[in-house]
């Protein structure tokens, strides 16, 4: 057993032994239907704390063949759920391939820049690759890609490369655009169109970087908290689990619920033709929607039997005050009119997948989505906050002098809506004409002035809006 080659099962096993432990492994099922095909490429993004290093464990232990895992796997899900449609044995690939297990954060200690932390991984992961066969004749031992192939031409042996963390280049050096770009030609380079790669999966928070519309990662299937598709139930906690646990433990679930629950996602986009038709009708069946927990709070509330804000205990307020300040056009009257329970229609396209490139409120909306705090509706394109803990952060971030003005103005503009409702001509007049006036000069004497004022009035109304704390 190698710390990089083969890593083998002690991470998962100590899991499985933890006093929570939920089973996830029916999403290996899923891996197994597109292991050695073209959708071999798997990327996987979800926000801090919901589980991504564990199922990075548990694939590592169930396809390394030196792990010896089959006693263990055979008493959890994935051995007894037979109804998916693969037809696939759920022990077809069982210990049949190398695993490669890399956690990129490992190498970007202190002031290490990208292309060192790329040499240092090679060399290491080489250097397993050399234990674990002595005899292997390398072309360059310096070159982790070569070595691959190497040892696949010599001994027809597959790998499946994990990569945990893999963005931590985009996060934890932002500012090194050319390190970014090397590291993805070497991931490109790595896992594209090579037959030794049986199965690559890469988890991390923020999906794929995007240049323009184009990726070097192109082949990856990308399974986000916006579209998460056939991973859906493996996203977080879904609610069935959460109530078994709370059952467990006698803990209360709308508790629970109220403080935890919120991100909705779906699993079929695009629809996987296995589930989506009825062989009688040949019409197409509705995706399967769930209600999503965040793991780590979760754990902490039913192993302490307290309700409170988890989210703080690892990751400050200051992370997302610093991206709702951003100075972009509507972005604070959004957030004020999100923290009131109204949901917004979110344009995520131009969203560059990175923590930096910024054109747009929508951009950081997006984002907010892959970090956790924000749910995304991927059917209707709307975004919300999903829960009191994470309306906690959001009040902690608003408290400075600049979101006084912000939250007045919703408050005045709720009250011009209930105006409006009430059909009490005269409040809307005046209310308007105050608008009008706050306008300034940005358009006085212009045609748009109108347009603009109203606009500015009604601004805590978006279509579509629901849920606003004035109950309209």
């Amino acid at each position: 057993m190698g710390v990089y080659l083969n890593p083998g099962k002690t991470a998962y096993e100590e899991a499985i032994h933890s006093k929570i432990f939920v089973d996830k492994t029916e999403m290996v099922r899923y891996l197994n239907s597109v292991v050695k095909t073209k959708q071999k490429y798997v990327s996987v993004s979800r926000p801090r704390r919901f589980g991504k290093t564990l199922a990075a464990d548990m694939i590592c232990a169930y396809y390394d063949r030196k792990a010896e895992s089959r006693e263990l796997f055979e008493k959890l899900k994935i051995a007894g759920n037979v109804s998916d449609n693969s037809g696939l044995a759920w022990d077809l690939y069982l210990g049949k391939f190398d695993v490669i297990r890399i956690t990129m954060t490992r190498f970007l200690k202190e002031k290490a820049d990208v292309l060192t932390a790329l040499e240092v991984m090679q060399s290491l992961v080489i250097r397993d690759y050399k234990k674990a066969y002595p005899g292997a004749e390398l072309f360059d031992e310096g070159d982790l890609i070569q070595t691959i192939d190497d040892i696949y031409s010599e001994n027809d042996r597959q790998v499946v490369i994990v990569i945990d963390e893999w963005d931590a280049v985009f996060r934890e050096r932002q500012d090194d655009r050319e390190g970014q770009k090397e590291y993805l030609d070497f991931l490109r380079d790595l896992m594209k169109d090579n037959s030794h790669v049986a199965l690559a999966y890469m988890t991390g928070i923020l999906p794929i970087k995007k240049y323009g519309k184009h990726s070097a990662l192109n082949m990856f299937d990308e399974y986000s908290m916006m579209t998460p598709m056939q991973l859906a139930p493996y996203t977080g906690f879904t609610g069935e689990e959460v109530k078994e646990l709370c059952r467990a433990y006698g803990r209360d679930y709308e508790k629970m619920k109220a403080w935890y629950d919120g991100y909705e996602v779906s699993d079929i986009i695009p629809p996987d033709p296995n589930y989506a038709v009825k062989e009688t009708t040949g019409k197409e069946l509705p995706a399967k929607h769930y209600s999503i927990y965040s793991p780590l709070s979760v754990v902490k509330a039913v192993t302490t039997g307290i309700i409170q804000n988890f989210w703080n205990k690892t990751e400050t307020y200051e992370a997302l005050a610093e991206y709702i300040r951003k100075d972009f056009d509507g972005l604070k009257e959004a957030v004020t009119l999100l923290m009131s329970g109204g949901r917004l229609v979110v344009d995520t396209g131009t969203y560059q997948n990175d923590m930096t490139t910024f054109t747009c409120r929508d951009d950081v909306l997006s984002l907010l989505i892959h970090l956790g705090y924000l749910g995304y509706d991927n059917e209707k394109g709307e975004v919300f906050i999903p829960n009191k803990e994470i309306l906690d952060e959001f009040k902690a971030s608003t408290k400075g002098s600049e979101w006084v003005s912000a939250f007045k103005a919703y408050e005045i503009s709720e009250e011009l809506l209930k105006a409006t409702w009430d059909m009490d001509e005269e409040k809307v007049a005046e209310m308007v004409e105050d608008a009008h006036n706050q306008a300034g000069n940005k358009t006085y004497n212009n045609e748009a002035a109108l347009s603009y004022g109203i606009q500015l009035a009604y601004n805590s109304y978006e279509e579509p809006v629901h849920g606003s704390s004035s109950g309209l």
